[in-house]
């Protein structure tokens, strides 16, 4: 639970805080004190007198009644310190930046657990423990630095790490970022990454809150709660980018070590945050980066402009821009050549518009003008600008200082000489804009935002599911494993999915027949072993009754064989979805090239069940491979349509069969009209 005694105390108590500014008791007084806070500071410290320059209280049993408490004392004391408080004190909020809980030893985790039970009983608030505190514009509650500059037009940040928030923060102060509170969960035990993003739902006023979130995860601990509330925020005109670490084995184990973090697979982190419109990043500085870039005006296109006075940096940005899929397009004609004659011989209007070294900062305005006003080809314009040390800059920079606060376009200044130039670009900076100091950074934030959908609608899409018959059939499973071919395709067509004729038999004539009645040529697929091709156990176009007598007595001689399959053999472009629950996310969807190329190229794409149809074409025009579903070389494309609508059908079924752990349909085979079933498994367990 989040209250006001934990976001607005009147009072404060620092249980452990200390004259010494070098540790944590020391420092989170310090803090406080610069942070100008309003309230009533209590210090206790059973062995100073006097706690820069505050009276002490040399036990909890002298303390008045007070609101919050910051708990920087070891873990042994806290139990019981949390209980006297909340009790005799009437504190209903806690902050424990004290290490040594569950992070570390079974017995950590019991007085973890005393703790959040003290709280729950007296109604309080607990952050922690095992963080570096909390920062909001009220009090600043941390023992860390830096403290960045705190205004309510600025970024949220909620973090599983406290360390982590440190070096999130270096960053993002280079950068100009302001932030409007900090939040440091440490453990989680109360009030976790899904609590605070919900309270920030729930309370959310458009004229006076921020309206950017970033997020640093490492346990994802209710993934339906998180994707609600993230969704919710965005569609109330929030933007939220979050790195989510600890989703590799590897990784995982690291995240486990340190604050007793369960990953999940990366494919379920990435299909979550694509249904929630979370832009998702992968470093420190790309995560600062899209926060930079989300206090801007928001993108209206993909067009770009590069102005700048070194030819390499633009050369750089344009390759980085047209690789994340944005656009530098040529300027010529008229305007261009209007624009040219006003800055000095041999510079360059073709895009990137190169100035040279020697251009001055009222042609800097012009070239910035003429992008605003005349380039109608042009949505935004990323201004390169430094010095090779001969020259100060705060003429230039004032210019474009007043050119931000003038042009409609969003302008992304690259300001890349902070040696050289670091007290222009801190004031800069300090006149509220940020800085983006490396072109390929910020053209690769730009491609993940550019990328990412908006969040997904709630509706499940169940037009055409017979969801009774498919509860019926999975009632009738009473075994785990993987379901033989009649059953799998009894659940595929509940959900209305095109199939191939087959038929599946250990009697050679009865295949025979079924082959004569569907027509040559056919193929054989041997029914018991899971993976098919790797025992030999497929043949393609087979013509003729005798061949097909001779693969069927071959097959079944493959160990574990228990009958063969006989398919119409269909040509088309072979397309491949598969599906695997993972705990607590639910089924993560899988599409992509089918065939060999899944294992091969690994081009797929990943959506939490169950899809929207805009999710399922994201999907799809998001994989690598989109030019060949297209069509390309004179050949026709596949219908996208269709594709689409058994991606939503499939993941709708599976919305309501969570007995169904993995399944794949490997390949389908699609042309312009039709997208066929070939080939499926499917892996159940009902325990």
């Amino acid at each position: 639970m989040i209250n006001r005694e934990l976001l607005e105390p009147k009072s404060i108590a620092i249980i452990g805080g200390s004259n010494n500014i070098h540790k944590p008791g020391g420092a989170i007084v310090r803090n406080i004190l610069q942070g100008d806070y309003q309230g009533v500071l209590r210090i206790v410290n059973p062995k100073e007198d006097e706690v820069q320059g505050i009276k002490v209280f040399h036990d909890i049993k002298e303390l008045p009644p007070t609101e919050l408490a910051v708990l920087v004392i070891p873990a042994k004391f806290c139990p019981d310190t949390v209980e006297q408080l909340a009790r005799e004190k009437l504190t209903k909020a806690f902050i424990i930046i004290s290490a040594g809980f569950g992070e570390e030893t079974k017995a950590g985790a019991e007085m973890e657990q005393r703790i959040l039970d003290t709280c729950e009983q007296y109604g309080a608030a607990l952050i922690g423990p095992n963080c570096i505190g909390l920062l909001t514009r009220n009090h600043h509650s941390v023992f860390t630095k830096p403290v960045p500059s705190l205004n309510a037009k600025g970024v949220d940040f909620v973090s599983g790490s406290g360390a982590t928030a440190v070096f999130i923060l270096e960053s993002a102060v280079i950068k100009g970022l302001q932030f409007n509170s900090v939040w440091s969960i440490g453990n989680g035990k109360q009030i976790g990454i899904e609590d605070v993003l919900q309270y920030m739902d729930e309370h959310f006023n458009p004229e006076t809150d921020s309206h950017v979130k970033l997020l640093y995860i490492e346990n994802i601990s209710n993934p339906d709660k998180l994707l609600f509330h993230a969704s919710s925020l965005i569609r109330k005109g929030c933007r939220i980018a979050a790195i989510k670490a600890g989703s590799s084995e590897s990784g995982s184990r690291a995240a486990s070590s340190h604050t007793g973090a369960i990953a999940s697979s990366d494919s379920a982190v990435e299909a979550l945050f694509r249904k929630a419109g979370i832009v998702r990043c992968h470093s420190r500085e790309e995560l600062t980066t899209v926060g930079c870039i989300f206090t801007l005006p928001p993108l209206t296109g993909k067009r770009f402009a590069i102005v700048t006075h070194a030819g390499g940096p633009g050369v750089m940005l344009t390759d980085a821009l047209s690789k994340g899929g944005l656009e530098v397009p040529k300027l010529e004609g008229e305007v261009a050549e209007e624009l040219k004659e006003q800055l000095f011989p041999g510079s360059s209007v073709a895009n990137p518009i190169d100035i040279l070294a020697t251009g001055t900062p009222e042609q800097l305005g012009i070239t910035i003008d003429y992008c605003e006003k005349h380039f109608e080809n042009i949505d935004a314009i990323a201004v390169i600008y430094g010095t090779p040390g001969l020259t100060t800059l705060y003429q230039a920079y004032e210019v474009l200082h007043q050119k931000i606060l003038e042009c409609k376009k969003p302008i992304f200044p690259i300001l890349p000489s902070l040696h050289t130039a670091g007290p222009e670009v801190a004031e800069f900076l300090a006149k509220g804009h940020v800085n983006f100091s490396d072109e390929v950074t910020l053209a690769t934030a730009l491609s993940q935002i550019m990328q990412t959908p908006p969040p997904a609608p709630p509706e499940v899409q169940l037009y055409g599911i017979d969801i009774p018959r498919l509860n019926k059939v999975i009632l009738g499973i009473d075994s785990k494993g993987y379901l033989p071919p009649d059953t799998v395709r009894e659940i595929l067509s509940c959900a209305g999915i095109p199939m191939v004729p087959e038929q599946v038999s250990a009697d050679k004539e009865e295949l025979i027949a079924f082959a004569q009645k569907v027509g040559y040529p056919v193929v054989a697929k041997v029914v018991g072993p899971v993976h098919k091709s790797d025992v030999g156990g497929v043949t393609l176009n087979i013509r003729t009754p005798e061949h097909l007598a001779l693969e069927f007595e071959r097959m079944m001689q493959i160990p574990d064989a228990t009958g063969v399959m006989v398919q119409k053999m269909l040509k088309g472009t072979e397309l491949f979805i598969g599906a695997k629950y993972e705990e607590r996310f639910g089924h993560v969807v899988l599409c992509g090239l089918g065939g060999i190329f899944v294992e091969v190229l690994k081009d797929v794409q990943s959506g939490l069940a169950p899809l929207s149809y805009a999710e399922a074409y994201s999907m799809i025009h998001s994989l690598r491979g989109y030019k060949i579903l297209k069509g390309t070389r004179g050949q026709a494309g596949i219908n996208e349509q269709k594709y689409a609508e058994i991606i939503v059908r499939l993941s709708t079924l599976l919305r309501f069969a969570t007995e169904i752990k993995e399944m794949d349909i490997n390949p389908l085979l699609a042309d312009a009209n039709e997208v066929v079933a070939v080939d499926a498994r499917i892996l159940i367990d009902k325990e």
